[in-house]
């Protein structure tokens, strides 16, 4: 006697009314509704500190672009002896105005109007301004004039906000005879770093951020694009190329301090290059950008179809014809928003800059590419170190300024990519 077969399973469709699968279908849609929870709450933690940051920049940086300037009477003819306006005119005209003891004068016009306390009301640097305004309009010079002169550091904190208590007796005296104003800072767009903070500008920062920038920018560049081309066209895959391609990569999330400690031995030890200058900042940055520009590139190159190569080829062309006439125009648009995109991160690096020297204090704008330079990013690490109150809205309106300039590079970065972009 054989054993009967077992029944045939009888499968049936999914009940999708039972407990069980109901009971499934409700977890499901509550892992669902969870993750798209926290993705919302990362986007809203992210914007949160965004706005946090924004919000105590511009509400500390704002007060930098704004000075604060009081009144001063000077007796031009009695003070500088009669001094004619012909006299302060011409090619000498600076030779001149030196010599007349600018300092004197506006500290005697001082004691004057305000008696002791006029030092106390008015910048160490006033008389610069009066200066200037003598070699604008040397018709000053031949009578009494009223001017407009930024007072110190105190009485501009207390015109902002609670100052020390003498500044503020000052400024209620200076309110008192309507002798106190508020007006643009243009100082701190054009002048240079300063002990104090009412004459302290970026102007020289800023122009050597641009000279280190443009060094970067013409070495990285060419030489990334080569490199990138020929690994993407040109180099043979073995080992070797591939060591390349992994050190490469690397090198592009290397910390820039490496670079910086790079750029110290090679350029100022071995070479002997002159410190704090704009052109060993730009070579130790262009090091640093470099990897990303190369794989940037290896991307653009890669994404040009190779029907592209293929018709050229087909239609006669050398190989560099294929890669110069046809795949390189192509693939520029991605080349050039890696290029920015990594030169934005190289105009807001510090700390390789640190190590190289270009934290030294800089009175001047440079002149030339070796003579000594700061950049953005070091002058805000320096300001933020001061301990006089009136650096804490400098830092932060040299913030503004540094984010407005990588914004705008990045908005450069994507107009190229939506102007140049080919879909094929």
């Amino acid at each position: 006697m054989t054993d009967a077969p077992a029944p045939a399973r009888r499968t049936t469709p999914t009940d999708w009314s039972s407990d069980a699968m109901q009971r499934r279908i409700a977890k499901r849609y509550a892992a669902e509704r969870r993750f798209k929870y926290l993705g919302l709450a990362a986007v809203i933690l992210s914007a949160a500190f965004l706005a946090f940051l924004l919000y105590v920049m511009v509400g500390n940086g704002l007060g930098g672009f704004q000075q604060t300037e009081a009144e001063l009477t000077i007796d031009f003819p009695a003070l500088t002896g009669g001094t004619s306006a012909a006299a302060i005119s011409g090619e000498n005209a600076e030779t001149v105005v030196g010599s007349l003891d600018l300092p004197g004068v506006v500290g005697v016009a001082m004691e004057s109007q305000y008696g002791d306390a006029g030092n106390q009301i008015f910048s160490s640097g006033a008389w610069q301004v009066v200066q200037q305004k003598l070699l604008a309009d040397p018709q000053l010079i031949e009578s009494e004039q009223t001017l407009w002169l930024p007072t110190s550091s105190e009485i501009d904190i207390a015109a902002k906000e609670d100052g020390p208590p003498a500044a503020e007796r000052l400024l209620a005296m200076l309110q008192q005879k309507d002798a106190v104003q508020t007006s643009f800072n243009t100082t701190f767009l054009t002048g240079s770093d300063a002990t104090d903070p009412a004459q302290a500008g970026i102007w020289a920062a800023f122009k050597g951020s641009l000279m280190t920038m443009f060094i970067t920018i013409i070495l990285a560049f060419p030489v990334g694009v080569l490199a990138a081309l020929y690994l993407e066209e040109y180099a043979p895959k073995n080992r070797w190329t591939d060591l390349i391609e992994v050190s490469i990569n690397n090198l592009a999330a290397v910390p820039s301090i490496i670079f910086g400690l790079l750029g110290l031995v090679v350029f100022l030890n071995w070479f002997s290059m002159p410190r704090s200058a704009a052109i060993v900042g730009g070579l130790t940055l262009a090091l640093m950008t470099m990897p990303i520009i190369v794989i940037a590139g290896r991307n653009a190159i890669k994404s040009v179809p190779p029907s592209i190569r293929e018709a050229a080829l087909g239609i006669g062309a050398s190989p560099v014809q294929v890669v110069f006439h046809h795949v390189l125009p192509l693939a520029l648009p991605g080349i050039l928003t890696g290029t920015i995109i990594g030169m934005a991160r190289a105009l807001g690096e510090t700390a390789p800059l640190l190590l190289i020297g270009m934290r030294a204090f800089i009175p001047t704008p440079p002149d030339g590419f070796t003579d000594p330079a700061t950049v953005l990013p070091v002058q805000i690490y320096l300001w933020s170190d001061e301990i006089n109150r009136g650096f804490v809205e400098k830092t932060s309106a040299a913030i503004i300024v540094l984010l407005a300039f990588l914004l705008s590079m990045n908005a450069l970065a994507i107009y190229l990519r939506n102007k140049f972009e080919t879909r094929w």
